[in-house]
């Protein structure tokens, strides 16, 4: 029994030891699996959606030396490309998500003897996604900067690992403005009027100054630190569609910062445009169709680099093109995003922007983008809106649904201090801007706009004379096309272009704790701010229900005396807008608008709420405007 013992002791000390050196093995294998798998440092998109129209998804895995790896993937899921560059850190997965689920796939990365996995996962898509109303010419676009609207949460004013700290008192400074800010204030955007909100880039940039902008981008897929983050972002698109608006993020195609991590190791030399390293653009967008033009100068306005900090991205290279398409999609379904506004449109390689365009578009065939083409002639606008009439010339077609109307801007800018009317000048500008709407192929669909975060404040040009800010306002909300209002215009917010970009982007009063003006209250606005604000909101919330302002038909005459008049009509509804840009009282012989008064006796004015007869004649006093509902 004694020898029995020993025998059976022995067995279990062995098989004991057998069962520590299997745990100390399986130790040592998870170590050193982590230590491979932390090889990857980044993936990207981190995750993708089923049943996309763009079923392929290129993945891109980053690391050190990951391209040494073969690339296999779970659950008979097919990889149809793996791509590899000059750069080992980078490799490019492209797997085929037709018919695949939702689920956790693994990719094995492989070694010789050395193997790693690493999980992905595609998610359940929205219902009814690829099908999403975005804004159009029934929405007013409120243009905020979030940097300098409202600091919602003051914790994240700074980012220990972002280089530009917060410094209120440097105008050109981060001020802490943020998304927890713009959340805190829908209620008063939606008081306004407006149904949609542009916001100037939210994503990552880490620039050592001048940061607050955000269109040095640093990482593509991440928002800013400063402004919250991409939990806070998906939030602001939820809260602001409980309250019936839309979200329109600023994507930014042309270039990205110098201290994004792409550009610092770069996946190709191509990556981005070399000359070799920076050549400055020529700006000339005219040379993307100039059929006397040189190949140089047309060269330098699309590879050149907007500015020495902004590396040119190179959209003809595909890997690019993909990514730049791939991410823009990963927004749109993250944050169930409403439409977007493209930076620098025009600067694109024009081939390359249009795919971008059209992709976008093909998996969300009701989804608006509004190009960034600033130019001053209408032709050359309308070369960059989708089936234009004049890029058919040249067999091109940019596939993108709207454009800015910068033609319509510049008349905005000095037309109301031309008090008396000649040939070119007064409000004959208005109407010779107009009558060229036949170049455009859908001018319902352009943005029209005062001012932008690049302009001068329409009220600084105007000396904050309630007037004209009125004749403005009128004309942008009774005009063809989407009205985009910049912030604080409707409380009569000036800036001077001359002293810089950060005096026509201040802060918002009371979108900090202890500003002495809080202007998103009644109580807290001036009585010049309050005339400003109720103005707009009875403005824009009248134009909310009136489809004949939407999508009616525009008919204008020729001013006469500074007088300019236009009807807005459809098979129900005639609206009659009359503008007065003169410096006296006018009086108006409506005989010869007869072709849209017939029929017509009477109206209700809406800016005065006071019904008015429609005889022979129609006064109206100097410098402003009347809004007609026509009545039989």
């Amino acid at each position: 029994m004694s020898f029995r013992r020993k025998e059976e002791s022995h067995i279990v000390n062995v098989l004991y030891r057998i069962i520590i050196m299997k745990k100390i093995i399986y130790i040592f294998i998870t170590l050193f699996t982590i230590s491979l798998s932390a090889q990857i440092d980044r993936v990207e998109p981190p995750f993708w959606y089923e049943g996309m129209n763009k079923s392929e998804v290129q993945i891109l895995f980053y690391g050190k030396n990951i391209a040494q790896n073969s690339v296999s993937v779970s659950n008979n899921v097919v990889v149809t490309n793996v791509t590899k560059t000059e750069n080992p850190n980078y490799i490019f997965v492209t797997i085929d998500t037709k018919n695949v689920k939702a689920q956790q796939l693994q990719f094995t990365f492989v070694n010789g003897k050395k193997s790693f996995k690493r999980n992905y996962e595609i998610k359940i898509r929205r219902e009814n996604s690829a099908l999403r109303k975005s804004y159009d010419a029934s929405d007013v676009m409120y243009l905020l900067m979030p940097d300098r609207f409202a600091n919602g949460n003051s914790n994240n004013d700074s980012s220990s690992e972002l280089q530009e700290k917060a410094n209120r008192s440097l105008p050109g400074g981060r001020h802490g403005g943020d998304i927890a800010g713009i959340i805190n204030h829908l209620d008063y955007i939606k008081e306004l009027g407006a149904t949609t909100i542009w916001s100037t880039p939210l994503c990552e940039d880490n620039d050592k100054g001048y940061s607050y902008h955000t269109y040095g981008q640093s990482d593509v897929y991440k928002i800013d630190a400063r402004y919250g983050t991409n939990e806070e972002y998906k939030q602001l698109a939820t809260e602001m569609h409980k309250k019936d608006m839309k979200l329109v993020m600023d994507y930014v195609t042309n270039h990205w910062g110098a201290e994004h991590w792409m550009f610092k190791d770069m996946p190709t030399y191509d990556w981005f445009h070399q000359f070799p390293g920076y050549a400055q653009s020529n700006y000339r967008m005219t040379t993307q169709y100039d059929i006397n033009g040189s190949k140089r100068d047309a060269k330098y306005c699309m590879d050149g680099w907007f500015v020495p900090s902004m590396p040119d991205l190179n959209q003809s290279n595909p890997l690019v093109l993909n990514y730049l398409i791939q991410n823009a999609i990963w927004w749109i379904e993250y944050a169930d995003l409403d439409g977007f506004r493209v930076d620098t449109y025009s600067y694109n390689d024009k081939d390359g922007i249009a795919k971008w365009t059209k992709a976008i578009t093909d998996e969300y065939p009701y989804f608006n983008i509004v190009g960034e083409v600033w130019m001053h002639d209408q032709a050359q606008i309308s070369y960059w809106q989708k089936d234009s009439p004049i890029s058919k010339i040249q067999s091109y077609n940019s596939y993108l649904p709207s454009v800015m109307d910068f033609t319509l801007h510049d008349v905005f800018g000095n037309v109301f201090n031309e008090d008396r009317a000649d040939w070119s000048n007064g409000t004959i500008k208005f109407y010779e801007n107009f009558a060229n709407d036949f170049l455009y192929a859908n001018p319902n669909n352009l943005l029209i706009f005062l001012e932008n975060h690049d302009t001068g404040r329409f009220n600084q040009i105007y000396k904050n004379d309630f007037k004209k800010y009125q004749l403005g306002m009128t004309i942008m909300a009774t005009m063809r096309g989407i009205p985009q209002l910049y912030y604080g215009s409707e409380i009569g917010m000036s800036g001077d272009k001359g002293k810089g970009d950060a005096d026509i982007r201040q802060d918002f009063p009371g979108g900090w704790t202890g500003d002495s003006n809080n202007a998103f209250t009644t109580s807290g606005r001036t009585s010049e701010q309050n005339q400003f604000f109720n103005f707009t909101k009875k403005l824009l919330n009248w134009r909310k229900s009136k489809s004949v302002i939407h999508t009616g038909k525009l008919t204008h005459y020729i001013p006469e005396n500074n007088v300019y008049v236009y009807f807005r009509h459809n098979d129900k509804e005639s609206v009659m807008v009359v503008i007065n840009n003169a410096a006296d009282n006018q009086k108006i012989n409506l005989s010869r608008f007869e072709e849209n008064l017939a029929g017509f006796t009477s109206g209700y004015e809406v800016i005065s709420d006071k019904n008015v007869e429609l005889k022979n004649e129609l006064s109206i006093d100097a410098k402003s405007s009347m809004i007609i509902e026509l009545k039989k």
